[in-house]
């Protein structure tokens, strides 16, 4: 008999289903057409909570090295996204009085996208990034990158290099690590004695009210809510003494912390009043994710009404974008060439694959000019704005832009 599973933080055993999306690829295991004929590795991409800590997970089945060594991901492909960046480094200038004499680490660094703007005004930085093809594309932007995987070994080494940090930024990584007590522990021993650390990750709050189910894949090995962070940060000697929501992602959270011992930041009243929202919407009570299942299974059949009535009556189908959260979608709704014809991204590195597991090919922008579709599925449902502003000609055509989460709709 199988050793039951145990939750990755407080090593609770995990009997409690939150979402069974089935058998999935990796979804950043794009194919080349050199080996569409062959096999590709399918696991049980199925979410459990534990209710003791409430903290939402995957099993684990490659390793970090694996998934992450090489990848295709390029956070500077969404013109947004850069945005968004440009905004945090300003405000983190302000708030946190960063200088020439300061010092700014990302974990998960990627291609430079966010570290690139504080070497613009002549802060020094350090980004850590596992993936060497990615990093490689950050030091071209000046960005001085060390590809290692983070955890606590590194945080000590970079305290003994005289590396530790006033920001330590961890943008979307948090989710990422499937020993998240390893990683968590090297937070502390990185920063300064009145160093802060910000965590930027999507909210369990809104995926569960907004259905987004499509943001569980297997390289998100955990799914966050404030106070289960709260728990985990304290565990390794750091305190929240602030959060904000922000839009992306289908709603985030920007959790800041500091060491327990630091003094020169208070808790702000937001910690307090979302940790009582958080509550009172049930994320401590097992039935609220007992009911995600349901609610996730009719997303499905509503996703699959609407395609295949679109097909019967004769409307070509494509996709935008070929996002991790879009291979979830496609491959737990059985959804290949017989309903869209291929789908295009700006990103040259996804562009001549084919999707995993629904071996939809992947084609670069252009290839809707000469498609005309009726119909074009935005897969990164959280870009829509950016995507349907970077396709105006589909209204010359009389196409129309279609969004798949919280339901599928028409975007008039």
């Amino acid at each position: 008999m199988n050793a039951p599973l145990r939750c990755r933080f407080c090593a609770n055993p995990l009997t409690h289903t939150f979402c069974d999306l089935g058998m999935s690829p990796l979804s950043n295991s794009y194919v080349p057409l050199d080996r569409a004929r062959q096999m590709e590795p399918f696991y049980p991409l199925h979410a459990w909570v534990c209710e003791r800590c409430w903290l939402v997970q995957l099993e684990s089945f490659e390793s970090p090295q694996h998934i992450f060594g090489d990848y295709a991901y390029f956070s500077s492909f969404s013109d947004s996204w850069l945005a968004h960046a440009r905004t945090y480094v300003a405000s983190m200038r302000e708030r946190l009085r960063l200088g020439t004499a300061s010092q700014v680490t990302e974990i998960a660094s990627n291609d430079g996208y966010l570290l690139q703007y504080f070497v613009e005004a002549g802060i020094p930085v350090l980004g850590i990034e596992p993936a060497a093809n990615v990093a490689k594309a950050a030091e071209a932007r000046g960005v001085r990158s060390r590809v290692e995987f983070f955890g606590a070994a590194l945080g000590a080494t970079l305290r003994a290099e005289g590396l530790a940090a006033d920001l330590l930024v961890g943008n979307n990584v948090f989710a990422h690590v499937p020993d998240i007590n390893d990683f968590a522990a090297g937070f502390a021993p990185a920063l300064k004695p009145e160093g802060v650390l910000t965590l930027e990750f999507p909210h369990l709050l809104n995926l569960i009210a907004q259905h987004q189910f499509d943001t569980i894949y297997h390289e998100h090995f955990s799914y966050l809510s404030l106070v289960t962070t709260q728990r985990i940060l304290e565990r390794h000697g750091l305190r929240v003494f602030d959060v904000q929501e922000l839009p992306t992602h289908g709603g985030s959270l920007r959790v800041f912390a500091c060491r327990q011992d630091a003094r020169g930041w208070p808790l702000q009243p937001s910690v307090d009043a979302l940790a009582a929202r958080e509550r009172a919407a049930g994320l401590e009570q097992l039935p609220t994710y007992l009911a995600f299942a349901e609610a996730v299974k009719e997303t499905k059949r509503e996703i699959l009404d609407f395609l295949i009535e679109a097909k019967r009556a004769g409307r070509r189908i494509c996709g935008y974008g070929a996002p991790a959260k879009g291979n979830t979608l496609l491959n737990y709704c059985g959804v290949g060439t017989d309903f869209i014809d291929f789908t295009v991204d700006r990103n040259p590195v996804k562009q001549g694959t084919l999707l995993p597991g629904s071996r939809i090919p992947v084609l670069a922008p252009e290839a809707l000019l000469d498609a005309k579709p009726d119909l074009l599925l935005i897969l990164p449902w959280n870009l829509r704005d950016e995507i349907i502003a970077q396709v105006p000609q589909m209204r010359s055509w009389g196409g129309r832009f279609v969004v798949p989460i919280p339901s599928i709709h028409v975007v008039d």
